[in-house]
This record gives structure tokens, C-alpha cells and sequence, in this order.
């Protein structure tokens, strides 16, 4: 196995130029969905008519209008994984990543399991007496955890579990890529509440940096594990390294 399987998930070795440039892919396909459905003009009846309907329209669209970023830096990511793991074990990790990642996110509407788990946990924690700062964090997470075990099963299927001795260090990083994506569709969930209005009924327009500036803000966090965190420079081997093989 060669040394790019030990790089995290949708990155190449973080000591490379590549390897920062990989890193950083998902959230560019995050801030080019946005862009693209300002340039587009994108609206619910215009995707209506595009036979988007089941997508376009519910609450969860009209509550959480940017999470198609989420949707769009998520598949971004486990459709790297070929890079970090060539090979079979690689495409099918991404293959079933890119099926995770979709089916939980659109599936049966829009927002899927993951904005479905998350408002359900937080308007139960809100009706019995949190404050509504507690209980949008308690949704942020749970939807965060959701969300994440996607991008992780399609990770360890590529990858494999990492070898002994670096598992509670790996843990660790999983732990903080889950805090860092709570950030994430935390800061999403509360665009109406920052100044995002009209959209997906009306065209981003003029809101358009403002949707950009959340994005990136939302996801840079977690985008910036896979350049900064220790361990992805190409050191680190999965369970299956032959030894000696490096």
C-alpha cells in the first residue's frame, strides 16, 4: 500500500502543495454550488419546473436554505477518496460515500435524515426547557453526527482502520472533524437568523456574498483539519500496510 492511503480522508499527503490543494476541493465545490445558483438565478418554481419539485419546496428548504452547500462538500469529499486510497478499495469507498452522503441528505425531501434528526432533537430538547441556544446546538450536533458517519463509513472503506497505536489519535481527529462540522451546519441553520430572506422563493441576487461568506466561514474550519491536523503527512498506515512498505 503506498504511503498516500495513510493521508486523511480526501486528501493526498498534507506535505505536498497537492496535497493542501486536495484538502481544500470540498470547500470549493461548497462555495461553487452557491455561486452557481446566483449566477443560475436559482429559484423553487424554476426547479419546479425542472422537475425538482420534491427538492425545491417543505420547510426544511424554506428553513435551511444553504445546507445544498453541506450536501454539495460532503459528496465533494467522499468522491476523493480515490485520491487518498487508489485502488478498488478507494472507488468503493466512494461509490458508497457519495450514496450515504445523497440518501441522507435528499432522501425523502430535502434535508433528509440529517436536517430531520437534528430538528427533531432540538425542538424536544427546546420543549423540555432548554434555551434555544442549547437546543440549536444539540440539533447542530446530532445532524453533524449523521452527517459525518457518512463521510466515516466511506473513509474506513476505502482506508481501513488505522493501525494500532494511532486508533485513540484517529478518535481524536474524528471527534474534533464532528465538532467542527456542528459548526458548520450550525452557522448554516442560522442564515434567516444573520440576514439571508427570500431565498429559495427568490433568486440569491445581491445576497449572494452573504450566502458565500457563510459558506466559507461554515466549512473552513473542518476543510482545514485535513491540511492541519497531525498524522496526514503521509506517516500514518492503516492495518493493512505490509510492513516495510512504505
Amino acid at each position: 500500500m503506498s504511503t498516500a492511503s495513510g493521508a486523511l480522508p480526501g486528501t493526498a499527503p498534507a506535505t505536498s502543495g497537492g496535497g493542501r490543494f486536495v484538502a481544500l476541493v470540498p470547500l470549493a465545490a461548497a462555495l461553487a454550488a452557491v455561486a452557481l445558483a446566483a449566477a443560475a438565478g436559482v429559484t423553487q418554481r424554476g426547479l419546479d419546473a425542472a422537475g425538482f419539485g420534491q427538492w425545491a419546496y417543505g420547510f426544511f428548504a424554506d428553513r435551511y436554505p444553504l445546507f445544498f452547500s453541506a450536501v454539495a462538500y460532503g459528496a465533494a469529499r467522499v468522491a476523493l477518496l480515490p485520491v487518498a486510497a487508489p485502488g478498488w478499495r478507494g472507488w468503493l469507498g466512494a461509490l458508497l460515500g457519495l450514496a450515504l452522503v445523497l440518501g441522507l441528505s435528499l432522501h425523502p425531501t430535502y434535508g433528509g435524515l440529517v436536517l430531520r434528526a437534528g430538528f427533531s432533537v432540538g425542538g424536544v430538547a427546546f420543549l423540555s426547557g432548554q434555551t434555544m441556544t442549547v437546543s440549536h446546538i444539540l440539533g447542530a450536533a446530532v445532524a453533524a453526527i449523521v452527517l459525518g458517519s457518512a463521510l466515516a463509513v466511506a473513509a474506513l472503506v476505502a482506508r481501513g482502520l488505522p493501525r494500532r497505536g494511532t486508533r485513540l489519535r484517529a478518535l481524536g481527529r474524528g471527534a474534533l472533524r464532528v465538532l467542527t462540522l456542528a459548526w458548520a451546519l450550525w452557522l448554516l441553520a442560522s442564515a434567516r437568523d444573520l440576514g439571508l430572506s427570500g431565498f429559495p422563493r427568490l433568486p440569491l441576487g445581491g445576497q449572494a456574498p452573504l450566502a458565500l461568506g457563510l459558506v466559507l466561514a461554515a466549512f473552513l474550519p473542518h476543510a482545514a483539519l485535513s491540511v492541519l491536523a497531525p498524522g496526514s503527512a503521509g506517516t500514518r498506515r492503516s492495518v493493512e500496510t505490509t510492513p516495510g512498505r512504505r
